[in-house]
Order: C-alpha cells, then sequence, then structure tokens
C-alpha cells in the first residue's frame, strides 16, 4: 500500500477478509472533460484452516450524481487466486468516474475447501478527489 493510500473500507466474511484503499490519480484525470480516474488496492486474507479460491466480481458502483454501474466477470485481474491459510492476494485497479467523487462496494464470489460457496462482502467505500467533500 502507497504512503498516501489508507483503509477505507474492511469486512470479514466466512474466514475472508477484504481491505480496500483508494486514492485519486490527478495525473490520470482531466476533470474538465468529467474524467475523474481512481486507483484501488484490495488486499484478501484468508484467516480459516483451509484454502478458498476467489472465482469471481460483482462490484456496485455509483456516482455523485446517483448513477450506478455494475460490473461483474471471473476473477480479479486475469486471475482466480488460491488462497492457503494466512495467505493475502493484493491487486491495484482502476475506476474512472465523471464526478469527483463516488461510492463502490459488492463481494467476491468465492469457494471453499469443501465446495461450499459463499459471498465475501466488499464494504462500501468512497472515491473522492481531494477537497471534493469539504
Amino acid at each position: 500500500m502507497a504512503a498516501s493510500e489508507q483503509v477505507m473500507s474492511e469486512a470479514i466474511t466466512n474466514g475472508v477478509r477484504v481491505q480496500v484503499s483508494t486514492r485519486f490519480l490527478e495525473e490520470r484525470s482531466n476533470p474538465s472533460v468529467n474524467k475523474f480516474i481512481f486507483a484501488y488496492t484490495v488486499t484478501i486474507t484468508n484467516l480459516e484452516s483451509a484454502p478458498v479460491q476467489l472465482m469471481s466480481r460483482k462490484w456496485i458502483i455509483k456516482d455523485a450524481d446517483g448513477d450506478i454501474d455494475t460490473v461483474e466477470g471471473p476473477g480479479v485481474v486475469g486471475e482466480k487466486p488460491v488462497l492457503q491459510p494466512g495467505q493475502s492476494f493484493e491487486y491495484t485497479s482502476y475506476c474512472p468516474l465523471e464526478t469527483p467523487f463516488g461510492t463502490m462496494e459488492g463481494h467476491y464470489n468465492m469457494v471453499a475447501a469443501d465446495g461450499s460457496r459463499f459471498q465475501a462482502k466488499i464494504a462500501p467505500f468512497g472515491l473522492a478527489t481531494p477537497g471534493a467533500l469539504n
């Protein structure tokens, strides 16, 4: 996690902890044409004593105008990581918004070692340009 990032959300579901940190990418954004780019870093940690695998994801992205975009797909960043007990998987992705702030939340569809399936919650977190919420 970069120095300018801080954990914005954390949730634990069935022993899977999901933490998210965010940052505004000023150098990739263009506010004059309503283009705001945010990076978010997710750390998924298996707190259980058996492996789990991430199979797919669902994101709900809401901008400041109330517009909602839903993104679903297999894995994350082209991977379906298997997390051994105590192991973490971290990745960074990006979210474009047409407003200077918004929110994201969702879940990962996981498979436990016994074949059972569950949704690991991604707690809501904000995306905001510096000073947007002041």
